[in-house]
């Protein structure tokens, strides 16, 4: 990983007006394709499988006049006068038909009808028109609400109070405002406090915002594809624009510690991206992990929201290590600091000596206090927004309160009870019958629409609870009516189901509810692996999950007493105190979980740097700790900064989640990272850089802290003069449990040479070539093929080398042709695509021309091998033959063939050597071969190299 980060830094610095005009042009393009094709956000909470919405999707079909989207208008008359008044009905039955008339209108009921009972106030003192729209959600445009809102200026006028409310008229969802300019004005002056420079400020701010650009961008094109909520955008530039100057700074941090140490400013960038890089792009995974893991819930729009939010992550680690070392370029000099600059570090090396000094007493100290502060997280509630949470200057929320005041809470959360009546004999008794049981519930103030519909195969039942819809109660009653059904099924014959959109957001509740534990795990669980590979540790993986678990509990704390219980709800603009939306929780376990591992790479991945270079746990925790302490606790502040931008002036919905993370970071960062952290790394000494064996060897290696980095960087020059050599080998040695395989081999093999390798069977010379292919690891040594470092890049090295025919490795299938054989080695290029027999043949035609030489040199007759041959028909040689040509396909720089004497007849093996010396003529191929004895060996000439390898002979040696 490092390797390759490294090289992508060096290519966007040399090449930095190229990338920079690609990142302008994406803009520009993902722009003008977001004003196409975007269709705009949808507040669609839809929740598959559930009862609430399997209910609704019926009516859909069988009662669409009342499953569309509503409204209703509050008519509330003047002082001294009622709504029974002969002026007011006039006025009233008057708006009711110009409501009517409104295009869009499905139907418009008039409260002095059938449902006088629950349309006018029980003091005669207001009165609601229930509005039926013909469309759905994407059918209430801004014409359409200014329409219904015209046909109510006669009431006005005449001094009603009168207000639009339910579905038709709920917020769009949250909106940006400059309020949110206060985070990146933080973050900047964070930023120049942290590199005393302008440009480097500017520069990390530009680049993040650049990254939330493009991901917006995206966003909105998908619009016009999905059903995305108004929050995903503002949840995307939330997490973006801090994730994106955090990554940032942390590259132009080491970029500047680089330059600070004289390194030039093209090494420096490169070096910054393949070390702070390698933290950011491991970082960004562990979020978009945690933000992909809310699909574990099964909700679509939360599901849909982790997409954009990874999206956004994803972005922003692209840009850091593409766009910030273009312009890192372009900056050139003037980051270099000053002579002097650099800080000392020393209140750092002062704090974490005393965390560390008494690490037990430390640990203690902070699960304790985190503990306590998650207390009140036991009373968690969660609910849907409805128009109860909008601002209170609304019209949504205006029409919201004078219906709880005139009617009670419950009108705003009314409840349908369905009823399936195909089956009975009887529909208008059964439904008189039920609606007789439901007015009996506890918790039931009324009952409005008691009706089958048209057809007399659906029934719909409107409750309506004495509680409002975000009450504990009425999500008791949901159940209650819910759990009588099978009572009434056996009855009346009938299925009951509980719908409606406040039985839909109980079900949302409670089905995010169930999945926080299972999401837990999922996410948790990834999390977990890939830390360990990054460490190649268990206890550090064990305890940034630990640490995570303490600050999300004091984050959940902290936002149930500040939102819910309503303490110190005055700092936050608190309008009253309240349910938490449904998907606070699990979201923000997603987007902390992610956010924690963020400080946690960044701070282990620095000590573990030092410890790799120094062995010495001890001076790792302080030089680590000292060396990333300073960025992440300026990260961090950042991430305070843009999260708390949301929370005063921000949407009712995000400013809960915003606070419960600015809440998370800090104890996350500054707690468990920066005093419980260290601690830990102190009382676990040098078992905390250990892993048992068993993983270490399933695990794959990917080089975080840029190990092979730093060895390539030392061996840039080595061997001196042979750098462009296709392979050289210094004190290569592979021991094992058994025994060594091989033992101190060196060479050197100039690209197109062959280098033989001989010895007996048993002597590791199998082995031996699979280590220079890259399939296999060594224990000691130097070694390098097609100017890559092994074993850190085996990938590019097995690339560069291919295997010719090796027993038990890569083995011919005596069943297929060669020509199927060669149509399968063409199709791994072209990544499993169909391949023409034009382009099979000259592959096959080239062994042959190979084949014809070599005979020819030798006097022995040729018969030329059809495509249509069965492999099993060839003879040692031709399969030999077979074999190289396919792994030629490739077009590799090393080629490894094992056993070329296993040919019977030493006249095979001449040909052997011939058809190769023709096949890799006028290359650059190398050639390693193995054989059993020097005898066998090809004839001598300046390009054939011989080793010999016995390892029977070197441990008869050590045994002595």
């Amino acid at each position: 990983m490092s390797t390759f980060l490294y090289q992508l830094g060096r290519w966007a610095f040399r090449h930095s007006t190229r990338v920079i005009l690609a990142w302008i042009a994406l803009i520009l393009v993902a722009g003008g394709a977001a004003a196409t094709l975007g269709d705009g956000t949808r507040n669609e909470f839809t929740i598959p499988g559930s009862q609430a919405q399997e209910a609704f999707d019926s009516l859909e079909r069988t009662f669409p006049e009342i499953s569309g989207v509503s409204a209703y208008l509050v008519i509330v008359a003047p002082d001294g006068t009622t709504i029974h008044d002969a002026a007011a009905r006039g006025l009233i039955e008057q708006t009711v038909a110009r409501i009517d008339a409104v295009d869009g209108v499905r139907e418009a009921s008039s409260p002095f009808g059938m449902l006088e009972d629950i349309a006018i106030s029980g003091d005669d003192s207001a009165a609601q028109v229930q509005v039926q729209l013909a469309g759905g959600y994407e059918d209430v445009t801004a014409g359409l609400k200014d329409d219904l809102l015209a046909t109510a200026d006669p009431l006005a006028d005449a001094g009603y109070t009168v207000a639009f409310g339910g579905d038709a008229f709920a917020s769009s969802g949250p909106k940006l405002s400059i309020v949110e300019v206060v985070g990146v004005v933080v973050a900047f002056t964070v930023l120049y406090w942290m590199f005393r420079s302008a440009s480097a400020a500017v520069m990390s701010i530009g680049t993040a915002l650049v990254g939330v650009a493009v991901a917006l961008e995206l966003t909105w094109i998908a619009t016009g594809f999905l059903t995305i909520s108004s929050t995903s955008p503002l949840l995307a530039l939330m997490i973006g624009l801090a994730v994106g100057i955090d990554y940032a700074l942390f590259i132009v941090s080491r970029y500047r510690e680089l330059l600070a140490e004289g390194v030039a400013a093209e090494e420096a960038a490169a070096r910054a991206v393949a070390t702070a890089g390698s933290a950011v792009v491991f970082a960004g995974a562990t979020v978009m992990i945690a933000l992909l893991g809310l699909a574990v819930a099964r909700i679509p729009f939360l599901t849909v929201m982790g997409v954009i939010g990874s999206l956004a992550v994803a972005v922003s680690v692209v840009v850091a290590v593409t766009l910030l070392p273009a312009a890192l370029a372009l900056a050139g000099e003037r980051l270099r600091p000053a002579d002097g600059e650099r800080p000392p570090g020393s209140f750092s090396r002062r704090w974490v000596a005393l965390t560390t000094r008494f690490p037990a007493l430390s640990i203690v100290l902070i699960v304790v206090g985190l503990a306590i502060a998650a207390i009140p997280a036991k009373d968690l509630q969660l609910a849907l927004p409805d128009n109860g949470t909008e601002p209170p200057d609304s019209a949504a929320r205006v029409s919201y309160d004078l219906v709880e005041r005139e009617f009670g809470p419950g009108y705003n959360g009314p409840l349908l009870v369905t009823m399936n009546i195909i089956g009975t004999t009887d529909p208008l008794g059964v439904v008189d019958a039920l609606e007789r049981d439901l007015s009996t519930i506890p918790g039931v103030q009324a009952i409005g629409l008691a009706t089958p519909n048209a057809t007399a195969d659906t029934a719909v039942i409107q409750v309506l609870p004495e509680t409002g819809p975000r009450d504990a109660r009425t999500a008791e009653l949901v159940h209650t009516i819910r759990d009588a059904a099978p009572q009434w099924e056996d009855e009346y014959g009938i299925d009951v189901a509980v719908t409606g959109y406040t039985a839909a957001g109980i079900d949302v509740s409670e089905r995010l509810r169930s999945a926080l534990l299972p999401f837990g795990i999922v996410v948790m669980g990834l999390s977990l692996l890939l830390l360990m590979i990054v460490f190649r540790s268990v206890l550090v993986p064990l305890k940034a999950t630990l640490g995570f678990l303490l600050s999300t509990g004091a984050s959940f704390g902290a936002v149930v007493a500040v939102f819910q219980w309503g303490w110190l709800g005055g700092l936050v603009h608190l309008d009253q105190p309240g349910p938490l939306i449904s998907f606070l929780p699990i979201l923000l376990m997603a987007v902390l979980f992610g956010l924690s591992m963020d400080y946690e790479v960044f701070l282990m991945a620095r000590m573990k740097e030092e410890y790799g270079r120094t062995r010495d746990a001890d001076r790792a925790i302080v030089d680590g700790f000292v060396g990333s302490s300073r960025v992440v606790t300026a990260a961090a502040v950042i991430m305070l900064a843009v999260f708390a931008a949301f929370v005063p002036d921000g949407d009712a919905n995000i400013r809960p989640i915003a606070f419960a993370l600015a809440v998370g970071v800090f104890a996350d960062a500054f707690l468990v990272r920066m005093f419980f952290a260290p601690a830990v790394m102190k009382f676990a000494g040098h078992r905390a850089w250990s892993m048992p064996g068993f993983l270490a060897r399933r695990l794959p290696h990917v080089d975080a802290e840029g190990e092979a980095l730093y060895e390539r960087i030392a061996l840039e020059s080595w061997p001196p003069g042979h750098t462009g050599d296709a392979l050289t080998a210094a004190g290569l040695t592979l021991q094992t449990s058994e025994g060594l395989v091989y033992n101190d081999v060196a060479a050197s093999l100039p690209r197109g040479d062959w280098l033989i390798v001989h010895g007996p069977d048993g002597s590791g010379k199998t082995a031996l070539l699979l280590t220079l292919a890259g399939r296999m690891a060594f224990t000691a040594g130097r070694l390098r093929v097609a100017g890559h470092l092994l074993p850190h890049e085996s990938g590019a090295v097995r690339k560069a080398a291919a295997l010719g025919e090796i027993r038990g490795v890569n083995d011919l299938d005596d069943n297929l042709t060669v020509d199927q054989h060669i149509a399968e080695r063409l199709s791994i290029r072209t990544f499993g695509l169909w391949v023409s027999r034009a382009k099979v043949a000259p592959v096959r035609h080239r062994l042959n021309l190979a084949l014809e030489a070599a005979h020819t040199e030798a006097g022995i007759p040729f018969a030329e091998i059809e495509g249509t041959r069965l492999v099993s028909s060839l003879s040692r040689l031709e399969r030999t033959c077979l074999g190289v040509v396919l792994a030629l396909v490739s077009d590799p720089e090393l080629l490894v063939l094992d056993d070329a004497d296993r040919l019977r007849s030493p006249a095979d093996l001449a040909l052997l050597w011939a058809t190769l010396r023709h096949l890799l003529a006028g290359g650059s191929t190398a050639l390693v071969a193995s054989v059993k004895s020097p005898e066998t060996a090809p004839p001598p000439g300046p390009h054939i190299h011989l080793v010999e390898i016995n390892t029977r002979r070197t441990l008869d040696e050590l045994m002595l």
